[in-house]
């Protein structure tokens, strides 16, 4: 049975568990002696970055291990989920309903991110419904504890480390409450979950009081989300992705996104849209992605009733394959999160939000 109980020592709380779940501490028993040595390095290393000394002591007056943060670290589930699934998770009726509501909440502010930034408000609505449905999805760990128990931890020690440092200069920068910022185990905060790192690079202040603040600020979420897009090179005036329609045996190893062409070469390959009618013919480069799963499913299904079925039966055809044109803007979505499914999710939403 686990034992909890919380030791002050030497004024730093420690939530110890036993055994405690971690790579460092595998004989069962919390590591003091380690414990003491992230956190020395962490006041070592803010103090060379040029964090103040009140900052510093905020930060390590009280950090605490947190075992459900290491066990969602080592068990990362992997959702086995068809395109469709997940689409319909992500895109569903009422995050297209709250998106509207949001836009007709927020017009001004949308419209200054695209005035400045060149982002829609369609796009910075799909990736705010995305990431954190509208603000609605509140994080519960404290990012200060959240980054000290995975450095203790030790499997990407030097990542959070660095995470922390970054958290620290933000909000000394920002005068803001360390110990009172919130975000997910892994270190993500705010509309759109920044990590720190990301949050430094691209935040920006959207409401013009001096500070940047992406958990209180939906302004400064939203500007920060836009320079970030912006940085990534997002153009307006082109689309993300477009649903196409491909023949029975099209080569599936194309349809991984990695594989890019002029439109015009797709359309000889026999890439059309869902109605039959052609795709555009300019020269336009860009990949194709597809449930390659679902469809090698699909077509063992129907070879295995082909070889069972009588010898006068009718047998199912090959299904046409349902698959999408990626389009440059895809390629920038996957710098932000590196999966094809979250960017066609994003297309498909920033669609229905236009």
């Amino acid at each position: 049975m686990n034992l909890r109980f919380v030791a002050r020592i030497c004024g730093v709380v420690l939530l110890i568990v036993m055994p405690v779940v971690s790579n460092a501490s595998e004989r069962g028993a919390f590591d003091m002696d380690r414990w003491y040595s992230v956190m020395n390095d962490v006041r070592n290393r803010a103090s060379a970055a040029g964090v103040s000394d009140d900052m510093i002591k905020s930060t390590l007056r009280a950090p605490a291990f947190i075992p459900s943060i290491v066990r969602s670290d080592k068990n990362q589930a992997e959702f086995k989920l068809t395109l469709d699934d997940y689409l319909a998770r992500t895109v569903s009726d009422s995050r297209i309903i709250n998106g509207r509501k949001m836009r007709a909440k927020y017009p001004t502010m949308l419209s200054r991110v695209e005035k400045k930034y060149g982002v829609p408000p369609h796009v910075i609505l799909a990736f705010w419904g995305m990431e954190s449905n509208y603000g609605a999805v509140k994080s519960r760990h404290k990012l200060t504890d959240a980054f000290f128990t995975l450095m203790y931890d030790g499997r990407r020690e030097t990542f959070f480390g660095n995470q922390l440092i970054a958290l620290m200069k933000i909000a000394d920068k920002n005068k803001l409450d360390i110990n009172n910022i919130h975000g997910s185990w892994a270190g993500a905060m705010g509309h759109f979950q920044f990590i720190p790192t990301t949050l430094s690079q691209y935040g920006v202040d959207g409401n013009g009081d001096g500070r940047v603040d992406i958990i209180n600020s939906i302004g400064d979420a939203m500007a920060s989300a836009g320079n970030y897009l912006n940085k990534l090179g997002w153009n307006k005036n082109e689309r993300i992705a477009r649903r196409v329609v491909l023949p029975a045996d099209f080569d599936l190893s194309l349809l991984d996104g990695k594989t890019k062409m002029s439109l015009p070469q797709w359309a000889a390959m026999g890439v059309v849209n869902p109605d039959g009618t052609p795709i555009p013919q300019n020269d336009m480069v860009a990949g194709l992605v597809a449930d390659v799963a679902s469809i090698e499913t699909a077509r063992a299904e129907i070879i295995a009733a082909s070889a069972t079925a009588p010898m006068d039966a009718d047998v199912a055809p090959m299904p046409a394959i349902e698959a999408y044109l990626t389009y440059p803007n895809f390629y920038r979505i996957k710098k932000w999160n590196n999966s094809n499914w979250y960017a066609i999710a994003i297309a498909n939403l920033s669609d229905t939000l236009k």
